[in-house]
């Protein structure tokens, strides 16, 4: 006998149950991570909506966890009622020396994310500077795209002003491209170059495509250059251009596409360009 006030479950088959087998979901984000950024609860609470049987995607149960969905394309249901999915939001901020990228801080110092508009969703950095880092963070709510962004497997090249105490040699910048030795593996530059040379430090551009924690500064510290000052200028295609320190900005419709293109989860403009105009030509030789 049902108790007052008690949900009712919707029927699951042994076949309905598990994940969804809907096209785009392998590349698609976690569907308690969907729920969460959608309001319906925490990351845990969301969990346990799914494991007790809860949650539909396109009309089947989903019961487990780290299910992947395409919250763009698939229906998303808990207890019968649809999800609805925020607005996807992205935000370019010049972070100062002094603030943090976590979302939350304990120490109470000033976060990244405080520094954009308010928004009822929840929003996350791509990727992390440390503390007394400088320079481009980016800020959304799109999943997909951060893990992308931030996965080394994807290939974004980071890009990085970086002064350092010295005066490296070709040699030096040779270790740097090789591969230097971490506690946690190899850490290498894709690029690097010498922007400028001081009496007594120099100032070097760097490109990775990995995030190791404090990757730059141990890399130049196992080989003898204290970093003395870091700046990021691009991720990706995009770039911090002259926006000044503190400030933000939304990226363009462009600049979204261009990065969404770099990480794979669209065709470059160009591309789609040059198919077009390769159709138009063979079409004008037929006739």
């Amino acid at each position: 006998m049902k108790k007052a006030g008690q949900r009712r479950k919707p029927s699951v088959s042994k076949a309905e149950k598990g994940s969804p087998k809907s096209e785009g979901t392998d590349r698609g984000e976690r569907l308690q991570k969907v729920l969460a950024a959608a309001g319906v609860g925490s990351r845990r609470q969301c969990e346990e909506l799914i494991t007790t049987g809860r949650v539909e995607v396109d009309g089947k149960v989903v019961t487990k966890l780290g299910t992947k969905v395409d919250p763009t394309r698939q229906k998303i249901r808990v207890d019968g009622v649809p999800v609805k999915q925020p607005r996807r939001v992205y935000y370019m901020v010049n972070k100062p020396d002094g603030v943090v990228c976590t979302t939350r801080d304990p120490s109470g110092r000033p976060r990244v994310i405080d520094m954009v508009p308010a928004d009822r969703h929840r929003l996350y950095t791509i990727g992390r500077l440390d503390l007394h880092s400088e320079g481009l963070i980016l800020v959304t709510n799109d999943g997909e795209l951060t893990q992308r962004l931030t996965h080394p497997r994807f290939g974004v090249p980071k890009t990085y002003v970086v002064q350092v105490a010295g005066t490296p040699d070709r040699e030096v910048l040779a270790k740097l491209k090789r591969g230097i030795h971490l506690a946690e593996g190899v850490a290498r530059a894709s690029r690097v170059r010498v922007r400028k040379r001081h009496k007594q430090s120099t100032i070097l551009e760097l490109e990775l495509c990995e995030g190791k924690n404090r990757e730059i500064r141990r890399m130049l510290a196992r080989i003898g250059h204290k970093v003395m000052r870091l700046k990021r200028i691009a991720v990706g295609p995009v770039r911090l251009g002259r926006l000044a320190v503190g400030h933000w900005r939304p990226l363009s419709a462009e600049e979204i596409a261009a990065l969404r293109a770099a990480a794979g989860l669209t065709r470059p403009q160009n591309q789609k360009s040059d198919k077009k105009t390769t159709a138009s030509q063979s079409s004008k030789k037929r006739s």
